[in-house]
């Protein structure tokens, strides 16, 4: 079995369009894999809180050393990682906000990005000392925006700080595979956004079936890149 792990991040509830695109594609997979877990975390409406200097200070003490009070402080990041070390499939459903992402889901990445738990540090590797501990994930970001042409090669792709940087931070989660289905032009409310949620929604059950086929053959590589 696979574990997917499934995170919204919209602080809509009504209305959301990444919440739905994420609903469709937890239904899909289980239709395909009925018995695989599914985690849910809900950052958009229960936010982790942001980490302080007590956080990193507790987080780059050994374990061994902590207080009862550096434990406490690392709880919820605990918690959030008992939920992300045993996913193989992560499904995050996401707005664009001010052309990044809610502070919610960057809080989210704070806290389950630490040393000792998904990354270890040397110095002796010279200009790349950072190295992720956990490996074998895939990512699938599921987004939505107001304005359009976001995506690689496209008009506002400069201003796109929302799944590249998701993508990037990923990397210290153990992804190794990413894809990206945007919903585009809500602002706008015409043709195109319409024609935005048709191919999102469109595009989950192929994804679905490619995926599914890869978790079932191991030796299968997957395709890495963007669906749109």
């Amino acid at each position: 079995m696979a574990t997917l792990l499934k995170i919204d991040a919209s602080a809509r509830v009504t209305r959301s369009l990444s919440r739905g695109l994420t609903t469709a594609f937890v239904e899909q997979w289980l239709k395909s894999r009925p018995d695989d877990p599914i985690i849910t975390r809900d950052v958009g409406l229960n936010p982790p809180p942001a980490i302080s200097e007590a956080w990193i200070a507790a987080a780059f003490t050994a374990l061994e050393k902590r207080t009862l009070a550096q434990q406490e402080v690392l709880k919820v990041s605990d918690q959030l990682l008992e939920e992300l070390e045993p996913a193989d499939l992560i499904v995050l459903g996401t707005p664009m906000y001010n052309y990044g992402m809610p502070a919610a889901l960057k809080a989210w990445i704070d806290q389950v990005i630490r040393i000792g738990r998904t990354f270890s540090f040397d110095l002796a590797r010279g200009e790349q000392p950072i190295e992720p501990i956990l490996t074998g994930k895939t990512l699938v970001i599921l987004s939505s925006s107001g304005e359009g042409g976001f995506e690689l090669g496209g008009v506002h792709a400069a201003m796109n700080h929302l799944d590249p940087h998701i993508v990037t931070a990923s990397r210290l989660l153990g992804v190794s595979d990413h894809y990206v289905i945007r919903i585009e032009y809500q602002e706008f409310g015409d043709d195109r956004h319409q024609q935005s949620i048709e191919s999102a929604y469109a595009a989950i059950p192929g994804l679905v079936h490619q995926l599914a086929q890869t978790m079932r053959v191991q030796d299968t590589k997957p395709f890495q890149g963007i669906v749109s």
